[in-house]
This record gives structure tokens, C-alpha cells and sequence, in this order.
């Protein structure tokens, strides 16, 4: 007779969905594998990203199953949009009351989840625990750190984040997982050098355009800011190469506020949000990546793709130190000495990717996280060991 394990993970984002692809993908292989112990895996989905761009796309290209719970809580101010998901979430814990809740990053669903379970004693994993920006003024370092300290299985993705969650007194609850991140580039680049026709339609070679994002709030929500960078798009890609730039929806529904008179320029190419697998071709086909998103610059990283990252600082250091990353703000002048600096490099062969595994892992963190997941409820007698 085998053991049931009821493991519910909450998702509400772009990034978590491509979290949560390689997880789902382990536990299949891990139920396949195992006749003593059978995981029974729920989907929440907060509904904090939700158009068809942001959300379903990534549902069906990475072949997740969709989600048994969606609450489509939708955007709006962090506190209202955290609370709505914490009184859903809360509702749903208590019918349902999984072995253990996966967390994933960093967004307020991530939080929401985090209190919620807390406060009803169900356990908590986090996976990509332990980054830290030293910036509180981002909204997800606040959430990233109370997730931390309020989780009791923390999958760390790297030897800093180990460290950081050392310093913070909570070394006994962290394993050194690897990046779930990486997994899932590992499992999808040659199925998007197959599927994907992004290049073809953009009539567009390898090698021979930028690809670049903004959406974080503290670029957008200030006008200064979002003028330095729009204004470094169009400049690099009047004086340089083709910039690729999907643009997403709060950047898209902010900029005609913010910068009325602006236009992009004739080799600036907008599109709508696009699929994981777009993305990766797009990612790995580029000369350069400019950015202000998290898992863009690790992408960037896996895929051997050089990183302009348009932050004050970073949580992926890593990739600075290894030097495949550089950290401009939004500096124009930084930020086209970064492009310069990327264009003379990429001429002499740089690579930089030589530590990605002692860093990053093997791409196997799916398979640690739920072995450790087993571990952990064994340990504390939830399930017969």
C-alpha cells in the first residue's frame, strides 16, 4: 500500500509558471518511479498575470497541466492585490489541507501564500530561496525575505543565496537545490530551436539584434527612469542593431502616460508578450539582452547571451562575477557603454558560462526538490517513513 503525499503549489506569474514546468515534470517521473510513496500534485493559480500573453500560453507550450483552482485575483495596488490573494488562498488551504505548499520566487503570490500557511501550520517549501537584492525599497526583496523566514524547507539555487540564508540565522532549513530555472531552459532550447518561427518572422539572423524587456516598478513608475531607458532603445537601435523588445503590459499601459510624445524608432520592433519558447530562441539567438527582469538575466546567462541589466543592483551576482552580466541602472551613458562594451566582446569570442554548473547545478533541481520535500515530511513524521 503506498503513501499519499498531498502537495498543492501556488503559481500567479509568468516566471513561476516556468518555474513550476520542470517540478511538474519530476514529480511524473518520481510517481513512475516509486511504489511506496505516490505525490497527488494541485495547481492554484492567483490569477496575478491572466491575459492569454502572460499566463495560458505558458500553460500549454510547457505542457503544465492548467491549474484546479484559479482565483483570478488580477492586478491592482500591492495591498489590495495581496490581501484578495491571501483570503483566496487561505479558504483554499483550508479545504483542501495539503501534506505541504510549494512557493515559488518572489511576487505577491508568492507572499500570499507564504501567510496563509503559515498562520494554518500547513509547511511550506520555497524554491529560489535565499536571494537577496539588498534593496528594500523593491517590493519583491520584501517579499522574498518574509517568504524566507516564514518557509520551512528553503531550495536555495546558489552558493549565495546559501550564504545569505546563513547569515540570516536560517542555514538548519536550507538545501542546496540548484536552479529550477536552469532545468527548465535545459529541457525547452532544442524544442524552441524546433517549434519556434520567431526569427523567421521577424526576418531576422542569429547574431544580429538585441533582445530587450522593462517592466520592473521602479523603472516604470519613474518618469526619469523610463526616459533614460526608452530613449537608450531607440538609440541603440538607430546607431547599433535591431532591438527586439516585447513590451509588457504595465510598461505598455503606463508609457503613453508617462512619455506622450515618445516613438520608437525604425528598428525598435514592439510586440505583444510572447511564449517561453519565442523567447528562449529569441534569448538565445541574440547578440546582447537588455533587461530589468530577474529570470531574463539568468536566461541570458544559460544561453550564453551577454546581459545590459537596467537595475541599481542585482540578486543574480553570479552572472556579474562571471562576467556575463553588467549593471547599468538607467544610466544612458552606462547603458551604451554596456552595449559597446558587448559589441567589441562578442567580436573576440567572449564566453563566459565555464562555472554554469558549480553554480547553477546540473539542471536536476526538480528531482532534489521533491526528493527533499519527501525527506522533509518524513522527518517530521507527516507521512510513515
Amino acid at each position: 500500500m503506498s503513501t499519499k503525499i498531498k502537495l498543492m503549489s501556488l503559481v500567479g506569474a509568468r516566471p513561476q509558471f516556468i518555474k513550476l514546468a520542470p517540478l511538474v515534470k519530476a514529480i511524473e517521473v518520481f510517481n513512475e518511479g516509486s511504489s511506496s510513496t505516490q505525490v497527488d500534485h494541485y495547481i492554484i493559480h492567483t490569477g496575478q498575470h491572466y491575459d492569454h500573453g502572460m499566463s495560458d500560453i505558458f500553460f500549454d507550450e510547457l505542457e503544465i497541466p492548467h491549474p484546479d483552482i484559479n482565483l483570478g485575483v488580477g492586478s491592482g495596488p500591492h495591498g489590495v492585490q495581496t490581501g484578495k490573494m491571501l483570503e483566496g488562498i487561505e479558504k483554499i488551504l483550508m479545504d483542501e489541507k495539503p501534506d505541504m505548499l510549494v512557493i515559488f520566487g518572489d511576487t505577491n503570490s508568492t507572499i500570499a501564500g507564504a501567510l496563509a500557511a503559515a498562520k494554518l501550520h500547513i509547511p511550506i517549501a520555497h524554491i529560489e530561496a535565499g536571494l537577496r537584492s539588498f534593496n528594500r525599497k523593491m517590493p519583491e526583496e520584501v517579499n522574498r525575505i518574509m517568504s524566507d523566514h516564514v518557509s520551512d524547507l528553503l531550495l536555495a539555487p546558489t552558493p549565495t543565496a546559501i550564504a545569505n540564508l546563513k547569515n540570516e540565522g536560517l542555514e538548519s532549513r536550507t538545501i542546496s537545490s540548484g536552479d529550477i530555472m536552469y532545468d527548465t531552459v535545459m529541457l525547452n532550447s532544442k524544442l524552441a530551436e524546433k517549434k519556434s518561427t520567431i526569427l523567421e518572422k521577424l526576418n531576422l539572423e542569429k547574431g544580429s539584434y538585441a533582445i530587450a524587456t522593462c517592466h520592473r516598478a521602479e523603472n516604470t513608475n519613474d518618469p526619469q527612469r523610463l526616459t533614460h531607458i526608452m530613449n537608450s532603445f531607440n538609440k541603440i537601435a538607430t546607431e547599433h542593431l535591431p532591438v527586439v523588445f516585447p513590451m509588457h503590459p504595465r510598461t505598455k499601459h503606463i508609457l503613453p502616460n508617462v512619455l506622450p510624445d515618445w516613438k520608437a524608432a525604425e528598428n525598435l520592433i514592439i510586440l505583444e508578450p510572447l511564449g517561453y519558447l519565442d523567447m528562449v530562441q529569441l534569448i538565445g539567438g541574440a547578440k546582447m539582452a537588455l533587461t530589468d527582469s530577474g529570470g531574463l538575466q539568468k536566461e541570458a546567462f544559460f544561453l550564453e547571451c551577454p546581459c545590459v541589466t537596467m537595475r541599481d543592483e542585482t540578486e543574480w551576482t553570479e552572472t556579474v562575477e562571471a562576467g556575463g552580466n553588467i549593471i547599468t541602472g538607467a544610466d544612458p551613458e552606462k547603458i551604451m557603454n554596456a552595449v559597446q562594451h558587448w559589441e567589441k566582446m562578442t567580436a573576440q569570442g567572449h564566453t563566459f558560462t565555464e562555472k554554469l554548473q558549480e553554480t547553477f547545478g546540473e539542471g536536476k533541481s526538480a528531482d532534489i526538490t521533491i526528493i527533499e520535500i519527501i525527506k522533509f515530511l518524513e522527518s517530521k513524521e507527516m507521512i510513515p517513513a
